[in-house]
């Protein structure tokens, strides 16, 4: 069965925002969060202008890999301006709860949060917005993919089973909703040993690659379990900002380019 989407009329949500894109996991854990920084980062330094929307309520990531620790600024008495740093325009509930503050929340008030998130935050001129979605297939998606027209979803998964499971079922949900599917990105996919010189597929091999095809859907490319990605993620200075010449950086640049691809494929259809 095909749930309808209720959209507004006219595309008063994010009017000068082009694109929309949504990245998600069904399964936390993946590297979503950090995938999606280094995405939205590559995007810009292609000359993209680009926003990125921490949607995840309860466990905010945005502030920690970013590096942002302010809160944003309110204009014009109810809307608020996005905290900009290394040209991306970014928004977080951990920008407004604090750094320790737990959000215990019930689900109409995610979807709430999330719907001002869209129209009061004066995001500007956008051609991508990427928005961080929280793991798994609950409130927030379903609100998301109801509210506004998305150019697609993004999903990020690793090569093991249990975590290919969780992914199928959430790319279910979204075709269900009539969300287009971008691709799919197989994160830690491998680890190559700096001391022999071997790629060592900790989690398993290709299984991100082969469910794709399954799926006939777009296989978006591999990222490998790499220390450098974590630590400069945990330093609030992303790969593709700490290391754009190396190897992994260079594989996000390729993987948005890729997405941008998508994108225009699936206009010209």
């Amino acid at each position: 069965m095909t749930i309808p989407r209720t959209l507004p009329e006219g595309g008063q949500i994010l009017p000068q925002v082009r694109n929309v894109i949504a990245v998600a996991s069904a399964k936390g854990g993946v590297g979503k969060s950090t995938t999606c920084v280094n995405l939205a980062l590559s995007l810009a330094a292609q000359g993209a202008r680009v926003g990125l929307l921490d949607a995840d309520i309860y466990g905010p990531s945005l502030p920690l890999i970013m590096g942002v620790r302010q809160e944003p600024e309110l204009i014009d008495g109810n809307k608020v301006r996005p905290i900009v740093k290394d040209g991306i325009a970014l928004m977080s509930i951990g920008f407004i709860a604090g750094e320790d503050a737990p959000v215990i929340w019930r689900g109409p008030l995610l979807g709430r949060a999330l719907q001002q998130f869209l129209e009061q935050v004066e995001w500007g001129e956008l051609d991508y917005l990427l928005i961080d979605l929280p793991p798994g297939t609950g409130d927030i998606p379903l609100t998301l993919s109801q509210t506004i027209a998305l150019s697609g979803i993004v999903v990020v998964t690793t090569p093991q089973d249990v975590a290919l499971e969780d992914v199928e079922r959430g790319i279910a949900m979204f075709e269900r909703v009539e969300v287009d599917i971008l691709g799919l990105i197989e994160n830690m996919s491998y680890f190559n040993c700096p001391e022999c010189g071997k790629r060592h597929e900790v989690f398993g091999h290709s299984g991100g690659h082969q469910l794709a095809e399954r799926l006939d859907i777009p296989f978006l490319g591999e990222i490998p379990l790499e220390e450098a990605v974590r630590a400069s993620g945990d330093e609030g200075n992303p790969i593709v900002l700490a290391a754009p010449d190396s190897a992994t950086s260079q594989i996000y640049v390729a993987i948005a380019a890729a997405i941008a691809a998508q994108i225009r494929v699936l206009a010209e259809e």
